[in-house]
């Protein structure tokens, strides 16, 4: 899903009034941006003049006044019952805020074609009623459902932490990757992170997880398994583990298995997670550099710049871009990656606000001159997976006839959300644009058409097992990743494109070298 890498603050919070789109501009080596698309929806600064001081001191007299009305208007003031419980009134401030930045920023000013005033009226007066703090919060969830948006939605505090682990690419815990076995239920260790405080500890791939801290982690998912491991940098956890050893004994059919019991005090820690693997491909006496990334995480340029720096080293004449099973991520990512494959200046992509303006008043792109890490020949992979962020790398590279395109039709997710941390510390992620390709083509709901088809391994996935979550974890994991590759039909598709890409250049240019015997000699002139 396709979201900013600066938060949007709510306008009663003491921070920064909130800017969420500017054209980009790009360095030599990737580095992050406060935000790379102020340009496009500088109305949102305005979000922060007034409106939640004014809210705020509203509801608490039971009646909102809606600091938008025209100049010269009489303001609208709408009624709403307070709740008793101090907690329940405290949901009703936040569904109030939520509401306010909606109304000023969602890319729909129909709101859906609702009374949208009427709507909050409503859910402010079923909260006010709920038994309980966790009862009112549905009524924000409800409230936002009527605008007929998915992806325009409320996070309560504790996963809206877990929402900006994933995009910081960085994670506070021990750095393990687990996941439960489907056919015994027992929660495995994968692999531990290289040089998280498990590997250290000498926790390794094959280990059965038993207890976090003492409680059994029986019956419970990844997820729940996950949170109970993560925690402030620093802080301690006790994990037991089961190391399961086999010994293959002459004559018997079934080998004998040990188990050792260990147990282990891990220390957190700030955990880098890459989004990128990386190998060097061989077809024929021709090198070929394989690229996949699986999240547009905040320094997913960083990491891609560096493969293909390697495997450059490694020989590479051209490049697999692999971008399937790609849900998307910081918009500021896929920028700074497009600078990596494209020289500037270039548009990546254009932006539709809510007022409907002419898009190609609105374009986003590689803003000034500068120069791509590398300029050979590419193509880029995708599937029905590719969605947002993935989307809009992909209808770069090709209408800047970049690269080619080979798969599938895209995911068809369109649309750019801001989001805005709330006073309680809670979000709301808001649909504020839609984005088409550089060439005007429609995303949402549509796709990227690929200039090419091939038949994914493995169904529409295109992932063996190896992969996991696109990145191979495990001892072997990277060899069978490779193996994979060499059948992937959609790879090999992609190298013989290649090869007659290098090969055409390499070859000489009967007409060039005409037209040097022909030319006449230089002469000096003093």
């Amino acid at each position: 899903m396709l979201q900013r890498q600066a938060v949007c603050r709510a306008p009663n919070v003491a921070a920064p009034a909130p800017s969420c789109l500017r054209r980009a501009t790009r360095a030599a080596a990737p580095t992050p941006r406060p935000d790379a698309l102020h340009e496009v929806t500088t109305s949102l600064k305005q979000l922060a003049s007034g409106l939640g001081r004014g809210l705020l001191g509203a509801a608490a007299a039971a009646a909102l006044l809606l600091p938008t009305a025209p100049a010269g208007a009489e303001p609208t003031v709408l009624h709403f019952p307070i709740a008793r419980d101090k907690e329940v009134f405290e949901v009703q401030k936040t569904m109030a805020e939520a509401w306010t930045i909606v109304t000023e920023t969602f890319v729909d000013s129909s709101f859906n074609d609702t009374a949208w005033d009427e709507e909050l009226v409503a859910a402010l007066t079923q909260a006010a009623d709920a038994h309980n703090a966790d009862e009112a919060r549905t009524q924000i969830s409800s409230l936002l459902g009527k605008l007929g948006d998915p992806f325009t939605r409320w996070l309560p505090k504790k996963d809206y932490k877990e929402f900006r682990i994933g995009n910081d690419g960085q994670l506070q815990g021990v750095g393990m990757l687990i996941a439960s076995d489907p056919a015994s239920g027992r929660m495995m260790v994968l692999a531990p992170i290289k040089g998280s405080p498990a590997e250290q500890a000498g926790i390794q791939p094959g280990d059965e997880l038993l207890n976090v801290d003492g409680s059994s982690v029986s019956g419970l998912d990844t997820d729940r398994v996950a949170q109970k491991l993560r925690g402030e940098e620093g802080s301690s956890v006790w994990v037991k583990v089961a190391r399961r050893h086999q010994e293959e004994i002459p004559g018997v059919a079934k080998a004998r298995q040990d188990v050792e019991y260990k147990q282990f005090r891990l220390r957190r820690a700030s955990v880098e997670l890459n989004p990128i693997f990386a190998t060097p491909l061989i077809m024929d006496d021709h090198v070929f550099g394989y690229v996949r990334l699986v999240s547009f995480s905040g320094h997913a340029a960083h990491d891609m710049q560096r493969a293909i720096w390697q495997l450059k080293r490694d020989g590479a004449e051209a490049f697999i871009l692999d971008l399937r099973n790609n849900p998307g991520g910081l918009v500021n990512a896929a920028l700074d990656v497009a600078g990596l494959w494209m020289d500037g200046p270039a548009p990546v992509f254009n932006v539709i606000d809510r007022e409907g303006s002419d898009p190609s008043l609105q374009v986003v792109g590689l803003a000034e001159p500068t120069h791509a890490t590398t300029d050979l020949p590419m193509v880029v992979l995708v599937n029905r997976n590719s969605a947002s962020a993935s989307e809009i790398l992909a209808g770069a590279l090709r209408d800047n006839r970049r690269a080619e395109v080979l798969g599938e039709s895209t995911y068809g997710k369109g649309k750019i959300q801001s989001v805005f941390e709330l006073a309680d510390g809670s979000a709301l992620f808001v649909t504020v644009a839609k984005y088409q390709t550089p060439g005007g083509s429609e995303i949402d709901q549509v796709g990227v058409q690929p200039d090419r088809g091939c038949a994914p391994l493995g169904g529409s996935a295109g992932m063996g097992a190896a992969s996991m979550t696109g990145i191979p974890v495990g001892v072997g994991a990277s060899e069978m990743v490779v193996n994979e590759l060499a059948t992937d039909d959609c790879v090999l598709t992609a190298e013989q494109l290649l090869q007659k890409k290098v090969e055409a250049a390499q070859m000489p240019n009967p007409l060039m070298a005409t037209a040097a015997r022909r030319a006449p000699p230089l002469v000096a002139f003093n």
